[in-house]
């Protein structure tokens, strides 16, 4: 499929399990679902057997949370040819994980942990990513983390990384922008930044979603609305990018999918706005 049908797909919500009967009775207006890819790796089920069934309907692409791609570990054989398999099933329009790692010593921390932001780290990752895109015969999307905690040994903004290791690995970008919202406020950079410093053809999704407040940190929960400053970011983002197909991530205090199908509604005024103010 050429990039042109690829960003064509519009507006997309996470595939949650509380919205599966929902969704195939009665299709809702979504153009595309994201599925976490390990709640699928699984050779039956009740997940599998709704997704089966809800792909015929629309396209989805997979999204997973344990590639580990900055981890000094191995990469995990097994979980890449689960991951393999899942695609050559449910036939994604694309793959996508995070730039981070998720664990040392065998051991999953269960957290999307950063990096430090470094030329040898830039090597290392790349390499990586090329290897996995060498095994699953496509280029993977890789999507900034929200955090909480910065390396000292850091030389390179995560904007500037970000792009090196794309355009080391020939690979693209899941441009999640209240990640960005997130990382700006508790690390004190520019969220408009980080917008500028990543190449206009790299970018081939987007992410919202809401976050929380413990103290003085902005936390990524997804339990919550998009927020104002996200919406606004998220405009920045679609005068720089264009139409780049956009979905949104809710993983706690999941409400009905009315609820989620409004907020959707308010991602496609907001972007019809900002391709009118860009034009």
């Amino acid at each position: 499929m050429n990039k042109k049908a690829q960003d064509s797909l519009g507006f997309g919500l996470g595939l949650r399990p509380p919205h599966y009967q929902h969704i195939v009775e009665r299709r809702p207006a979504v153009d595309w679902f994201e599925v976490l890819s390990e709640n699928y790796m699984v050779p039956g089920g009740k997940p599998l057997y709704y997704l089966d069934r809800i792909r015929a309907d629309y396209p989805v692409v997979m999204h997973g949370v344990s590639l580990s791609i900055g981890s000094t570990e191995p990469l995990d054989q097994r979980y890449l040819a689960d991951l393999k398999r899942l695609a050559a099933r449910i036939e994604p329009r694309w793959i996508s994980d995070h730039l981070c790692w998720t664990g040392v010593g065998g051991l999953n921390l269960h957290d999307l942990l950063p990096l430090p932001y470094t030329e040898e780290g830039i090597v290392h990752v790349a390499d990586r990513v090329a290897r996995v895109q060498d095994y699953l015969g496509q280029r993977i999307l890789l999507e900034n983390v929200s955090s909480y905690v910065s390396w000292q040994a850091s030389t390179l903004s995560e904007w500037d990384f970000l792009t090196a290791v794309a355009e080391r690995a020939d690979c693209l970008v899941l441009l999640d922008v209240n990640n960005i919202y997130v990382s700006s406020r508790n690390h004190g950079f520019d969220p408009q930044a980080f917008l500028a410093g990543i190449p206009v053809e790299r970018v081939r999704q987007i992410h919202l979603a809401g976050h929380s407040r413990n103290g003085e940190l902005l936390i990524d929960t997804h339990d919550q609305p998009v927020p104002d400053p996200v919406w606004e970011l998220y405009a920045a983002a679609v005068r720089r990018f264009g139409a780049v197909p956009t979905m949104i991530e809710r993983d706690a205090d999941i409400p009905p999918l009315d609820d989620l199908l409004a907020e959707l509604d308010a991602a496609r005024r907001f972007s019809a706005l900002a391709l009118e103010a860009a034009a």
